[in-house]
């Protein structure tokens, strides 16, 4: 084939005209709206405890679902993105509340700080993500996490039936955490727990930009009392809970 057939054919592919009968090179739909990752951005959730009843698990199903993460059956090796943890009052003044806790996408994240791959990593609108083929699973960012949200695949996975393809397989002896689903952030959905929360949990959490003074999560954190669960260590977390 010589140079002039060859750049027919590439302009051929351009305007999608036929490159031989019956084949024709169709343009695909258009996405759905992007979410820039924008310095401008901060993503951050509010939890509201009264709302969040201890027998609900629906934030914890629709996170595994959304992300095939696996139970293996081994209580000190299951992998839990988020998880639910009873908090009691010390006096007894108070119910014990169910809490979910996640990570914690910190603005100063120890998670970064000690990784020595720069595995760990924040992404410009301040959600805090790994890179899988950087981390070498040496577990220095599970210590340094204070809200115990990551964990390292210690079996081999494979892709479930029907599972999303925007999600790779996990690889073993790599550490990994929740990500905010930041696939659906970035095709401008919501995250599966927080969706799955307002369908069928009972409406307890709300997700949004934090620095954009629109948005409801923004208003409420400005308006109401919010706490953020150790904020004597100054990493400015942003998962804040209401209720406590």
């Amino acid at each position: 084939m010589d140079r002039r057939t060859v750049l027919e054919l590439g302009g051929a592919a351009a305007v999608g005209t036929l490159l031989a009968p019956g084949i024709q090179l169709l343009a695909s739909p258009r996405p759905p709206d992007k979410t820039e990752a924008a310095s401008g951005r901060r993503w951050a959730m509010l939890i509201d405890a009264n709302k969040c009843s201890s027998g609900c698990t629906a934030c914890l199903s629709a996170c595994r679902e959304e992300n095939h993460v696996p139970l293996f059956g081994d209580a000190g090796r299951d992998i839990h993105w988020i998880r639910k943890v009873e908090l009691r009052d010390r006096e007894h003044r108070k119910p014990a509340l169910s809490l979910p806790v996640l990570c914690n996408h910190c603005e100063h994240p120890p998670c970064v700080h000690v990784c020595p791959t720069e595995a760990s990593f924040i992404r410009k609108d301040g959600l805090v993500l790994i890179d899988e083929h950087r981390c070498i699973g040496c577990r220095y960012c599970m210590i340094a996490c204070p809200y115990k949200a990551r964990s390292l695949v210690y079996f081999s996975t494979q892709m479930p039936i029907g599972g999303n393809p925007r999600i790779p397989v996990r690889a073993k002896g790599v550490v990994e955490k929740c990500t905010f689903c930041v696939h659906r952030i970035d095709d401008g959905l919501q995250p599966a727990c927080v969706e799955a929360c307002g369908h069928t949990g009972g409406g307890a959490m709300l997700f949004g930009d934090l620095n954009d003074p629109k948005t409801e999560i923004s208003q409420r954190v400005k308006e109401l009392r919010t706490e953020t669960i150790r904020e004597d260590l100054g990493l400015k977390p942003h998962v804040h809970y209401q209720g406590l």
